[in-house]
């Protein structure tokens, strides 16, 4: 069906163009430009007046001309194809085909912008992700619904650390099928050809859905890409009962797009030039994610983001970290020591956690382990900074069996191959062996029930004595005697 078709344009300012607004036009409406050459642009209406209407056209806007082009209001949102044959394809960022294959066959179309999801339908995340990488599944689970995001910096291994999360994420404890929905905002090349191939030799790109939207395409492009891959993810979810992972990258090639079109229409900026809606904006792709009641199917989100300068505090990290629940960190320093997955201890953390480890959905000691690792390293790193003011050889023998810790956990727990696919079991298996190090007392953390269970027999394979960590160090000793003997204060 064909819209109001008019002739000549009122003004163009890079990818904006304004036009004699049509009876019936609405915000988001889909349009057509031609020009003289008849070649066929898409376009949005992106702002509306009682007599005009700013166009935000979806590629470049040379050889148009005020006077030949010609607008075609379309009547519709934009809109993408969905139906069966989304998985092992390949799209562009507006859900073109890009692999050389025709259109899917569908005459089902799905509005990018979704539908509102009724927050009382929600379903609470709870079901185990298995990553089968250690630094993610022992101290910062995911779950199934919850949007954990990535905040990387420039250089770091954040797309082979996405890269290993499709190619190993399952669900062990449901019977539904696991697809992966994978959208690439502003990269370049070969960081395309990575994904792709590496999808390809594993196997699991008859299994995935592929956005494609590189850095030699139109800005404007970026802010469409991460639409369409969330619309085939919520068909594939609620319509065909599948649980879908969404891998979104790079989150600030997104932003810096929208703080370009907010500057091209002249809108007034806010933090650091970014628009003042970023935040509704991130959050109208971020709260697509979750499980709705009554159905089997679910989205579960990891957006990556590059921090500019490696700052945390950044609008586009800080405001992504208040949408979603926790982020995973990766760290420079741990990088620079060949520790991949560079994951800081610290700073990640996922807030629903708690929910989905234990008996029946990981193991019963996982909650225990895993805040016991966070409240060791905790203190390996303010021993690394008081040895850095004193000097390694004034700490004491306690404080130095911390650092044998710091380092028995970066190279064992947290570093692993590329392709290495642990098991929650091995995990765990892994954080005992560590925590064996330190003195069966320093362990407040964990229940003695489970000291007794694992502890013993992961002290004997790693052939640790026991009683050599619970020697006490003569500096301590003469330590506490002088405390005992020293006059109390009045």
């Amino acid at each position: 069906m064909r819209g109001v078709e008019y002739r000549g344009l009122t003004r163009i300012e890079g990818p904006v163009i304004m036009t004699s607004r049509s009876a019936g036009v609405g915000f988001g409406e889909t349009v057509a430009v031609y020009g003289r050459d008849g070649g066929k642009r898409l376009g949005q209406v992106v702002d509306l007046s009682e007599d005009w209407a700013a166009v935000q056209v979806f590629g470049s806007s040379s050889g148009l001309s005020a006077d030949d082009s010609r607008v075609e209001f379309l009547e519709r949102p934009m809109e993408i194809r969905v139906g069966a044959g989304l998985l092992g394809r390949v799209f562009d960022g507006l859900g073109r085909p890009s692999d050389g294959y025709a259109e899917i066959f569908s005459s089902d179309r799905r509005d990018v912008n979704g539908l509102p999801m009724n927050p009382y339908a929600r379903a609470y995340p709870r079901d185990f992700i298995q990553t089968g990488i250690s630094a993610i599944d022992g101290m910062n689970t995911l779950i199934r619904g919850q949007k954990l995001p990535i905040f990387s910096g420039n250089g770091l291994s954040h797309n082979r650390l996405a890269a290993q999360i499709v190619r190993q994420a399952k669900i062990r404890t449901a019977s539904e099928p696991f697809v992966v929905v994978f959208c690439a905002m502003g990269v370049k090349y070969d960081v395309a050809r990575f994904f792709l191939d590496g999808f390809e030799r594993s196997g699991v790109l008859s299994n995935v859905v592929v956005f494609l939207s590189l850095a030699d395409a139109p800005s404007i492009e970026r802010l469409v890409a991460p639409r369409c891959a969330l619309t085939a993810a919520e068909y594939l979810a609620y319509e065909r009962n599948m649980h879908v992972l969404v891998v979104m990258t790079d989150m600030t090639n997104y932003c810096e797009a929208l703080r370009e079109v907010s500057s091209v229409r002249g809108e007034v900026p806010s933090r650091k030039g970014y628009p003042g809606y970023l935040y509704s904006d991130l959050a109208s792709l971020y709260e697509r994610a979750g499980k709705i009641a009554g159905s089997t199917g679910s989205i579960t989100q990891l957006p990556i983001l590059t921090m500019p300068n490696d700052d945390i505090s950044h609008p586009i990290p800080d405001l992504t970290g208040y949408i979603t629940e926790g982020q995973i960190v990766l760290d420079r320093e741990l990088a620079q020591r060949g520790i991949y997955p560079p994951v800081a201890g610290l700073p990640s953390l996922s807030r629903l956690m708690k929910d989905g480890i234990g008996e029946g959905m990981t193991r019963e000691d996982h909650k225990d382990v895993s805040s016991q690792l966070f409240a060791a390293y905790s203190r390996v790193k303010a021993i690394r900074n008081l040895a850095s003011i004193i000097g390694e050889e004034e700490l004491s023998a306690a404080d130095k069996r911390y650092l044998s810790f710091g380092e028995i956990f970066e190279r064992d727990f947290l570093a692993q191959d590329e392709f290495e696919d642990r098991s929650i079991e091995r995990t765990l298996e892994i954080g005992w062996k560590t925590l064996s190090v330190l003195p069966r007392d320093e362990l407040l953390r964990v229940k003695r029930e489970y000291l007794e269970k694992y502890l013993d027999k992961a002290g004997a394979e790693t052939g640790i004595d026991e009683s050599d960590l619970n020697e006490e160090d003569p500096d301590d000793a003469r330590f506490r005697s002088a405390q005992q003997h020293a006059p109390s204060r009045p």
